[in-house]
């Protein structure tokens, strides 16, 4: 289990910790392989490493588009990974009945963006007693995260973080404002940056989100450059036949040479 933040943050090279994994339980074997893979790289480089995936996806552009396997089924399926690689686990949660379920199964509870102002989902997630990730909403500027913060510790939630994930610019795109990190943690927050989703071009008329994965290593490196403390990011062997954000997720075997950069980058600044 994880029981504070600080497990993630203290190393000892000073580095990012990591929230990384597939979109969505999609399967019985898809899971384990990107877990085993990136713990196999986090481990040698020595990053803090929290195994991510939805057990259900809630928000989704059109009416046939894959939801996930089953609700139980699939945090069972996040426990199961969890224990058998030694690692933290976070998923997506929509409403505080979810928040009290799958805090039986995980260790971390993420707010989705369009959800970071709902009362009781924040109040529900922190009274489980698991770390909560609270993603910035696309229509907040990072100022407004403060109220966010004060609600969480209103319901007694000691453990929490805030994560950038770009702002709404135009219809169909999204853009990072790197002033985002240093604003937010003001709060006193670890602060994460969001480098897959921060790059969807939602709103298509196709009815299935767009994206641009080619830009993931330039947020990542602008992200690490201004300070974040963490690094979230989707990842699966073939995107392209992925059910969910297939088109902004980084191809697996593209993780470990990201990471070498961003421990690279980190390092300089901690020489600085």
């Amino acid at each position: 289990m994880l029981p504070s933040l600080t497990n993630l943050k203290h190393t000892g090279t000073g580095n990012f910790f990591l929230m990384a994994g597939p979109c969505v339980v999609e399967d019985y074997e898809n899971p384990y392989v990107v877990c085993e893979h990136l713990v196999g790289i986090t481990d040698r480089m020595h990053i803090p490493f929290v195994f991510k995936a939805s057990y259900r996806k809630a928000n989704r552009s059109s009416v046939s588009s894959f939801t996930g396997i089953g609700d139980r089924e699939a945090l069972r399926l996040l426990r199961d990974v969890g224990e058998r690689f030694a690692v933290p686990v976070v998923t997506d949660v929509h409403s505080a009945d979810e928040a009290r379920l799958a805090a039986d199964y995980v260790d971390v509870l993420q707010i989705p963006a369009f959800l970071c102002r709902q009362t009781d989902l924040l109040q529900a997630a922190a009274q489980t007693g698991r770390t909560v990730n609270v993603k910035k909403g696309q229509f907040l500027s990072p100022e407004a995260m403060e109220q966010v913060c004060g609600k969480l510790r209103a319901f007694g939630c000691a453990d929490f973080m805030l994560t950038e994930r770009g702002t709404t610019f135009g219809y169909q795109d999204l853009v990072v404002d790197f002033r985002s990190v240093p604003t937010m943690q003001k709060n006193g927050v670890p602060v994460v940056v969001d480098i897959t989703h921060s790059l969807q071009q939602p709103n298509q008329p196709s009815g299935v989100t767009g994206g641009r994965p080619d830009m993931i290593e330039t947020i990542a490196r602008a992200a690490i450059a201004v300070g974040a403390d963490g690094i979230f990011m989707e990842t699966h062997p073939d995107p392209a036949r992925a059910k969910s954000d297939g088109a902004n997720m980084l191809r697996l075997d593209l993780a470990e040479e990201l990471l070498r950069h961003l421990v690279a980058i980190r390092q300089t600044l901690n020489n600085l």
